[in-house]
């Protein structure tokens, strides 16, 4: 789950990270009196979306896409600029690097009071699942695409793996400031910065925090200028604040319709649509079509207690995507007994008219059963006796490799 940098600079509020003045608007009448209330002469006009490279992104009208401006973070030195950036930004689409040329509508701005920056740094605290820690990333390359750091200068990268059964070390804070070249009160700075972010990173069960910049001043404090926050959905149930949070205009209609009925989607790039029980399976189930050269269309995971209604409402979300040319239904019955699958399976196909191929692949409780169901319809339903199969034959019968 993502949050917006107003939200996240609030957070890191919260938990005494230093960041600057700023608020939070929804129109150009709040973007000046935010002005008029910082005090400051130079603002940084900001559009918030769940998107990264704002700054490099390109804005354009929503009905039109006629080009509007480019760069969705802006420096205003005057209230006159302030009201031409919020006017240019607030309400058009917003297109980045991570949007795709579909981009997003911009509705929220973030009015933050200027800065004195001495020196740009990159910061992030991400889970290391391999690991089982938190790796925290820092670099002198702040305000560049880390990627681009990465690829050319990685050595300009210095990398940190703390233990969550020991936390984050006192060596630790000051060997990766040192090595950002951080001496006397600015490496003391970072030192208490670094220490607070990391127990909001845990308090809060983060996925990932990245500031990029987080900056030096001309007196040595250290500032988080960006923030960019997610949270691990997992852990949502003890923080019963995330629903606050979220912006659903920031999501896909079927996804929010998925999580309301239970189910865990995602949507990709793909021509497969792709209904599994078990997140793992279902990672086994894409990586295994990708294998056989087809490419998933989706995520989804009807979990262990699916019904009837679930699967119809699982099948109805995945043809929602016109990309999608076939199905591959891949059930492992523990709890989830394949007998109830193959009725919502029928019940499905019959009451969405399905066209595209399908292939099912059952195994588990009540499989034999689960098996009868399906031979003994008319339907136009493939069945696979193993995961493999089930790939082999989908893929086939969309036209692409065996």
């Amino acid at each position: 789950m993502n949050i917006h940098e107003y939200q996240g600079k609030n957070l890191l509020r919260e938990h005494n990270v230093a960041v600057l003045s700023g608020v939070h608007c929804t129109t150009v009448e709040q973007a000046l009196a935010a002005y008029d209330a910082l005090g400051s002469k130079v603002v940084a006009v900001k559009s918030q979306i769940h998107a990264g490279g704002r700054g490099k992104g390109t804005l354009y009208h929503p009905e039109t896409r006629a080009h509007v401006m480019d760069g969705g973070v802006k420096i205003a030195f005057s209230r006159d600029e302030v009201e031409s950036y919020a006017t240019n930004i607030l309400g058009n689409i917003l297109v980045t690097i991570q949007t795709g040329d579909e981009g997003k509508v911009v509705n929220n701005l973030y009015i933050e009071a200027g800065c004195d920056i001495a020196h740009e740094y990159y910061l992030a605290l991400l889970v290391d699942r391999d690991n089982k820690s938190v790796l925290i990333m820092a670099s002198t390359e702040g305000g560049m695409d880390i990627e681009e750091v990465a690829e050319h200068t990685p050595e300009r990268i210095h990398k940190v793996v703390v233990d969550s059964n020991v936390g984050l070390l006192g060596f630790q804070k000051r060997d990766l400031g040192m090595a950002l070249g951080l001496r006397s009160v600015a490496l003391k700075a970072f030192s208490k910065m670094l220490a607070n972010m990391y127990n909001m990173f845990v308090s809060q069960d983060c996925a990932m925090v990245e500031i990029n910049p987080l900056v030096r001043t001309g007196n040595d404090e250290i500032v988080a200028l960006d923030s960019k926050i997610s949270f691990d959905e997992n852990a949502e149930f003890r923080h019963k604040n995330w629903d606050e949070l979220r912006d659903l205009s920031e999501e896909e209609d079927v996804e929010i319709r998925a999580k309301e009925t239970g189910l865990s989607y995602v949507k990709l790039d793909g021509n497969i649509g792709c209904l599994v029980n078990g997140a793992g399976l279902a990672m086994a189930t894409m990586d295994v079509i990708k294998l056989y050269g087809g490419e998933p269309a989706n995520f989804l995971d009807v979990g262990g207690g699916a019904d009837e209604e679930q699967v119809k409402t699982a099948f109805s979300i995945i043809l929602e995507d016109p990309n999608v040319k076939g199905i591959l239904v891949n059930i492992f019955g523990g709890i989830m007994r394949c007998d109830i699958i193959a009725r919502g399976v029928i019940a499905a196909t019959e009451a969405l008219s399905l066209e595209v191929p399908l292939v099912v692949r059952l195994a588990g409780t009540n499989v034999e059963e689960g098996k009868k169901i399906l031979d003994t319809s008319t339907l136009n339903i493939h069945a696979a006796s193993d995961l493999a199969e089930g790939a082999q034959k989908i893929v086939a019968l969309i036209g692409g490799e065996e």
